[in-house]
């Protein structure tokens, strides 16, 4: 069937300009004028945009003795909702497993679930020499980025010495090393201290992870993948040190790339000392900082230090262990150490930076496109299959109605929890109709996907 948008405005990273959009065989077949085909949608007054890629999700991730509440088919549902329709999730090694049974382990998850198309990066946490030289067999997989964790001891987290291997061995075969920076050391010594003196309100997670941490670990993972001659992609980064850190590395040539999440650009610490323990749904790593720190995050998404705008989606319920629900963030009622780390976003994303970026007049329309869509796709090995309207690319497009106006709102959310951190906030400009490989999963506020529909997405290998 052949399905052809039309009197849309097209927008990608580069260009704005008015044209048709000719679908056929899950693929872009024409963009131009006077195109013609069996069934039509009318853009007229509307954006016609690449589908979003959210490149740091957690779906279905075990966490602190239970596991975030959205799976391949809610959490895939919620991004479509928002104009996401690919994203790349982390699949987690445990200890004594090889990333052949990791992965396996994540695409299972997502078998018959999927609505959206997916990656995966690998997330190491054991590296002993058998596992070392599994390494260059990702490529052939398809999974062409690895994450390290340099928080979370005792868990996660991996010594300087496992970084700096994965490094070396990353860089001789095309992988991009994704590394969560905060020094883990010094913060379990700093939870410890904050427990012993009777330091338990959700606050103290914020307290006990400051941003001297962050930029500390990102400035030294910088510094070890120069060595290791490494391409680095930083995570999550959050404050003006770490951008400081990665800025630096950036103006010497170094393939240093980074990405801050969107709810850093809306909340500050202070959140988690709201009353009681409303805090809570604020807990996430890192955490949030301060006002100047986000003025310095929009800064970087502007002059381009900062490349890309995820979510690190990784919700769990407020009030879980009830009604089916897996347990949440009441597991850390008595101590701050033990709520479960994430919040919910992969709805909000392209929502939320459209109506403050664009309209507030941060950065354009096309840098937009670029943060949210483009630039994951070329960091990440899918361009141009994903992340630009063009002839032979995927038919994964959003129709964005601009003026369209919604009140964000848990009661009307598809994330699988029981709160939104941007609770109440007013958005101007929607998706009216998102499409992934030329079927509609969502049009006009109406769910019309189908699960198991989703694809894993094998992924090229990083060129700089």
């Amino acid at each position: 069937m052949r399905l052809l948008i039309k009197n849309g405005t097209v927008v990608t990273a580069s260009d704005t300009y008015q044209a048709d959009v000719l679908i056929e065989d899950e693929q872009i077949a024409a963009v131009g004028h006077n195109l013609s085909a069996d069934t039509v949608i009318d853009a007229g007054g509307k954006y016609v945009i690449p589908g979003g890629i959210d490149v740091h999700t957690h779906l279905n991730m075990p966490f602190g003795g239970t596991f975030s509440s959205d799976d391949f088919f809610t959490g895939h549902r919620a991004a479509a909702f928002g104009g996401t329709t690919t994203h790349i999730d982390f699949a987690i090694q445990s200890k004594g497993t090889t990333l052949r049974q990791t992965l396996d382990t994540w695409l299972a998850k997502a078998e018959g679930k999927a609505v959206i198309d997916y990656g995966f990066h690998i997330a190491i946490t054991d590296l002993p020499d058998s596992i070392m030289e599994e390494i260059p067999q990702c490529v052939e997989w398809g999974v062409t980025s690895l994450k390290l964790f340099m928080a979370y001891k005792g868990a996660l987290m991996v010594d300087d010495a496992t970084l700096f291997r994965a490094m070396q061995q990353a860089a001789a075969n095309g992988l991009l090393i994704c590394v969560h920076a905060e020094n883990g050391d010094a913060i379990d010594i700093l939870i410890n201290q904050a427990l012993a003196a009777g330091n338990t309100a959700p606050i103290h997670h914020a307290l006990t992870r400051p941003p001297e941490l962050e930029a500390e670990a990102t400035y030294r993972a910088i510094r070890l993948a120069e060595v290791a001659g490494a391409p680095l992609y930083v995570v999550h980064l959050t404050n003006a040190g770490a951008l400081e850190a990665v800025r630096l590395a950036r103006g010497r040539g170094a393939p240093i790339y980074a990405e801050t999440c969107v709810q850093y650009f809306f909340f500050t610490k202070a959140d988690l000392d709201r009353p009681g323990f409303e805090g809570a749904k604020w807990v996430c790593s890192p955490p949030y900082r301060e006002q100047h720190d986000q003025v310095a995050l929009w800064q970087g998404v502007a002059d381009n230090s900062l490349q890309v705008v995820s979510t690190d989606h990784c919700p769990f319920w407020f009030e879980g262990g009830q009604d089916g629900r897996p347990a949440g963030k009441e597991l850390g009622r008595e101590s701050f150490a033990k709520i479960p780390n994430g919040c919910p976003g992969i709805e909000d994303r392209m929502l939320v930076l459209y109506t403050q970026g664009v309209r507030g007049g941060r950065f354009s329309l096309n840098r937009w496109v670029e943060l949210c869509c483009t630039n994951p796709a070329k960091l990440f090995g899918m361009y141009p299959q994903k992340g630009v309207i063009a002839p032979g690319s995927d038919a994964d497009i959003v129709v964005w109605d601009p003026e369209a106006t919604y009140t964000i709102s848990a009661a009307t959310q598809h994330h699988a929890t029981d709160y939104n951190l941007y609770e109440g906030m007013q958005v101007t400009g929607k998706p009216a109709v998102v499409l992934a490989r030329g079927r509609v999963l969502v049009e006009n506020g109406q769910w019309k996907g189908e699960q198991g529909t989703g694809r894993f997405v094998p992924r090229k290998p990083f060129t700089r």
